[in-house]
């Protein structure tokens, strides 16, 4: 009896220490320090998303987004590279035409830079100096884009080229160094019609695409 009466206190103390060295779960304990902000991923224009769809269950998933002229060449392009996501590349690309037409309003040719291949770059750049060189500031904005689908898409080799058309609503105004009008209205938006190419190598490392044509759409 007097056994059973030792053991109990034994097996009391115990159970005290591995409380005191626990403690108890209550939900308010401190949570993982976060990510410092230079330690996240950054995201990058027109990355596209990992899918482990097929082929034709990713193409067919973008209902509205792909041209019928531009089916096969995007099923050609998921065929090589199994992470493109139309959806995905849809929203990017109309992400870069923001930034594209925003960056040329600006003159800000750095960004040009990162968003254009040499070529596109060339054109911009020439155009922005003749504006100057006038004095003229342009005070656009894009309104709203009411349809942006992928017209043509093809693959040469590792390079993909997807050319989207995007129609939108720009409301553009010019003014001259002293700030008057000379061009344009912020009340009546143009509706613009573009064809825009972007192009990737599928092998590279760098997921970002680049904008190597612009035009009109038909």
């Amino acid at each position: 009896m007097y056994l059973i009466v030792i053991l109990a206190f034994v097996a009391g103390f115990l159970a005290l220490r591995l409380y005191s060295v626990l403690g108890k779960r209550t939900g308010h304990e401190q949570q993982p320090a976060p990510i410092q902000t230079d330690e996240r991923a950054k995201v990058t224009v027109l990355q596209p998303r990992t899918s482990g769809d097929a082929i034709g269950d990713a193409a067919r998933a973008a209902p509205g987004l792909i041209a019928p002229e531009a089916e096969a060449g995007i099923r050609t392009l998921i065929a090589a590279d199994r992470n493109f996501d139309v959806p995905q590349f849809v929203e990017g690309a109309k992400a870069a035409y923001g930034q594209v037409l925003e960056a040329f309003w600006r003159g800000d040719r750095k960004e040009l830079e990162w968003l254009c291949d040499a070529d596109v770059l060339a054109s911009f750049e020439e155009a922005i100096a003749a504006r100057e060189a006038e004095g003229h500031v342009l005070a656009n904005r894009l309104v709203r884009i009411d349809r942006a689908q992928v017209i043509e898409a093809s693959l040469n080799g590792r390079i993909a080229q997807v050319t989207m058309r995007f129609d939108a609503d720009i409301a553009a105004v010019t003014r001259d160094k002293d700030g008057n009008v000379v061009a344009g209205s912020m009340t009546d938006a143009v509706s613009t019609f573009d064809a825009w190419t972007f192009s990737r190598d599928i092998r590279s490392a760098d997921p970002n695409w680049k904008l190597i044509e612009t035009d009109e759409a038909a």
